[in-house]
C-alpha cells in the first residue's frame, strides 16, 4: 500500500501539474543545444496552406540559424511566397531524456556571396569535418544553384525533461 494520496502520486508523475517552467531551457542551454551537430525539421507553407516538413542540416550566418537548399526545391519556392517558418530540433529516446527547441520566425534570403560562402563552410565543418582550401570545389558545388536563408526568430519554445529528475523508463 502506498503512503501517498492519489493527488500526490499524480503530482509526482507530473499529471495535472504545469511543468513548463521546470523544463524550459535557459538561453545558454538553447544556444548550446542548437550548436550541437544534429538535423532539424523545417516547416514551410505550401501554396494551399498545408505544411511542408523536411529534415535539414543547418548552420549559422551572423550568429543566426541558416539553411541552404536548391533554388527550385519546394521549400525554397514556399519561402519565396511566404517567409514564415518553424524549425524543430530534438533528441532523446525516452520521456525522461527528451530535449528540444522549436523556433518560429521568418526566413530572410541572403544574397551576399560572402555570407553564402560563410554558411557553406560552416555547414561543411558541422557535418563533414575541418575545411581546407583543397575542399573549396566541394563547397562551391554544394552552393551552386542554391539559395541561402537566415532565420529571424520571433518565438522560442524549449524543453529538457532531464530537469524533472524522473527515473528511467528504459526497458530492463
Amino acid at each position: 500500500m502506498s503512503d501517498t494520496t492519489p493527488d500526490q502520486s499524480n503530482q509526482q508523475m507530473g499529471h495535472g501539474v504545469k511543468q513548463r517552467d521546470l523544463i524550459r531551457m535557459t538561453d545558454e542551454e538553447v544556444d548550446a543545444f542548437l550548436h550541437e551537430r544534429r538535423a532539424m525539421s523545417m516547416c514551410t507553407l505550401n501554396h494551399d496552406g498545408s505544411i511542408h516538413a523536411v529534415a535539414m542540416w543547418y548552420g549559422f550566418v551572423d550568429g543566426a540559424i541558416a539553411i541552404e537548399t536548391k533554388a527550385k526545391a519546394q521549400k525554397a519556392i514556399n519561402l519565396g511566397r511566404d517567409t514564415r517558418i518553424t524549425l524543430l530540433f530534438e533528441t532523446g529516446d525516452y520521456y525522461e531524456e527528451l530535449r528540444g527547441v522549436e523556433l518560429v520566425g521568418h526566413a530572410e534570403l541572403v544574397e551576399d556571396p560572402e555570407k553564402m560562402w560563410e554558411l557553406g563552410v560552416n555547414l561543411f565543418e558541422r557535418y563533414y569535418g575541418a575545411y581546407t582550401e583543397e575542399l573549396r570545389p566541394f563547397v562551391e558545388t554544394m552552393l551552386n544553384k542554391r539559395i541561402v536563408a537566415k532565420i529571424n526568430i520571433e518565438r522560442t519554445v524549449s524543453w529538457d525533461h532531464r530537469k524533472l529528475g524522473m527515473p528511467s523508463t528504459r526497458p530492463a
